[in-house]
């Protein structure tokens, strides 16, 4: 019987299930660049990231023995169809996706395109907790909150233990990691890369098709390690330059400095390229090696065995109806700077946007606190901006999006994965970045030409949902802020609110 193995493009990893499922002498491995893909308008750089590492983990399996074809088409299903029939291939064999809607779009597509040989499908082997095994965790719980999940995931995988309490005598140090920036704050510098011959081709073709489809973002300067051995470089970076200042400013926003003291490596986790409990173990390691604060070092791993099992559990736990979620009915369009990644007038959007266009990279505070807070006040849509959110980042995949868009960031499930929304107004973007010096906008006012438009839409979003949130046990006290406020200065603000870009021909987008 021929076996034919198709590895997608975020398992990129020799010991991913389909892979280890078979062996060079039994099996043809398949990979795909398809450009129907590129009609969704995905950031310029993710593209090159993703079709890069692919070509280039096609090569090392080559190295390895293996026999490869990696087909450069339209689409999938076409190729897949030629490809089957012209080796024989009996049985297909892939990997579960981690994002749903790509498995029932292979489905389709084998139905569609006569694919002569059935799927099978192996369990994906990229996260620690299997769906069902997040699904028994999550049994009867009537609330589902990561702190918990992260506490079981601690002790499950023995990271960070002294027998059977938390090294350090505590679960969290989230207080101590939440600093202001000081004038002057400067983050080490990251590691990055220039393209190889391999890349300067992938980089060419999408040059060349970002004029075709419009794609988003600047392809030049790429810099982002395509291959396992380069994304290894950038965990040892991280580990010996960055990892021990990681935690005090993780939440902080500084112009002209992107990446801080963030890892840089979600990216790669995300594609297959490392692996996360392998990346865990080695920054527990080496962070206790290297005597790295408890504060910085329990922080960052907060972030993969909490945060990204979590994430990642919920999207499957959920199940298929949890991107329709609209609990606070949002319905504002998505804004033509966001499109344009520029243009807002807002120094704090602009920034980030800026620093997007230029990398498909912000770091999770730029993301949550200013992009997603955005969308949050104004009421955009949940899926105009979670697809736009797909779009953009290097690191973005439909199981990463769905949760931190719908869920975390806009509150859009009604409390199902965050206790609270994460409103914010000017001042705190004041208080944790640069930003707002020499903006126009004040971030105080909240009424009038200079007032900031997050402190004006802050105040309109309570307005809004004043009687949802009157009793929440966490939200309360800002709607008795509200009440405080005279019913002309809130009609002044509500008004502003609506002069807005997103504001709905003859509505308010805030009323």
């Amino acid at each position: 019987m021929a076996v034919g193995i198709w590895v997608l493009n975020d398992q990129l990893d020799p010991m991913q299930a389909a892979l280890a499922s078979s062996t060079p002498a039994e099996a043809r491995v398949v990979l795909v660049e398809a450009e129907a893909l590129l009609r969704q308008r995905p950031h310029v750089q993710k593209q090159i990231l993703f079709w890069s590492a692919q070509r280039h983990f096609a090569q090392e399996l080559r190295q390895q023995g293996w026999t490869v074809d990696l087909l450069e088409a339209d689409g999938h299903g076409d190729a897949l169809a030629g490809w089957l029939e012209q080796h024989s291939i009996d049985e297909l064999r892939v990997m579960e996706p981690a994002d749903r809607p790509i498995r029932d779009a292979i489905e389709r597509l084998g139905i569609q395109c006569r694919w002569r040989a059935p799927i099978s499908w192996l369990a994906n082997n990229h996260f620690l907790w299997s769906p069902e095994e997040f699904h028994h965790w999550a049994g009867s719980k009537k609330q589902l909150r990561m702190e918990f999940f992260y506490r079981e995931g601690r002790r499950r995988f023995n990271v960070l233990m002294d027998g059977a309490e938390p090294l350090g005598g505590r679960w969290n140090f989230d207080q101590e990691n939440r600093k202001s920036p000081p004038k002057g704050l400067q983050g080490p510098p990251p590691l990055w890369f220039e393209p190889d011959d391999l890349s300067a081709v992938v980089l060419e073709k999408l040059e060349r098709l970002q004029r075709v489809h419009n794609l988003p973002g600047l392809a030049r300067p790429f810099r982002w390690a395509v291959q396992r051995s380069q994304a290894l470089e950038v965990l040892e970076t991280f580990i010996t330059t960055r990892l021990a200042g990681f935690g005090p400013y993780q939440d902080a926003m500084v112009s002209g400095q992107p990446t801080m003291w963030h890892s840089l490596i979600s990216p790669y986790i995300n594609l297959g390229l490392l692996r996360p409990l392998e990346v865990i173990k080695e920054l527990e390691q080496r962070g206790l090696q290297l005597d790295v604060p408890l504060a910085s070092l329990e922080g960052v791993i907060r972030q993969l065995l909490g945060w990204r099992e979590f994430t990642h559990g919920l999207y499957h736990h959920f199940g298929a109806d949890y991107p329709n979620s609209n609990v606070l009915e949002a319905t504002a369009p998505l804004p033509s700077f966001l499109e344009n990644l520029g243009g807002s007038g807002m120094a704090c959007v602009d920034t980030v946007l800026e620093e997007l266009a230029g990398s498909g990279y912000a770091h999770h505070i730029q993301r949550l606190m200013v992009l997603t807070n955005l969308g949050l006040l104004a009421g955009i849509e949940p899926q105009a901006l979670t697809a736009w959110f797909k779009a953009q980042f290097v690191d973005a995949h439909d199981w990463v999006m769905q949760t931190n868009v719908v869920g975390m960031g806009l509150w859009a499930d009604g409390g199902r994965l965050g206790s609270k929304p994460y409103a914010a107004s000017g001042r705190y973007i004041k208080k944790m970045s640069t930003y707002c010096k020499g903006c126009r906008f004040k971030p105080t006012e909240r009424t009038g030409p200079e007032a900031c438009p997050f402190t004006v839409l802050y105040w309109d979003f309570m307005a809004r949902h004043q009687e949802r949130f009157r009793k929440h046990p966490r939200m309360a006290l800002m709607i008795r802020q509200l009440e405080r406020i005279s019913t002309e200065e809130l009609a002044a603000i509500r008004a502003t609110a609506a002069g807005f870009e997103w504001a709905q021909p003859g509505q308010p987008p805030c009323s």
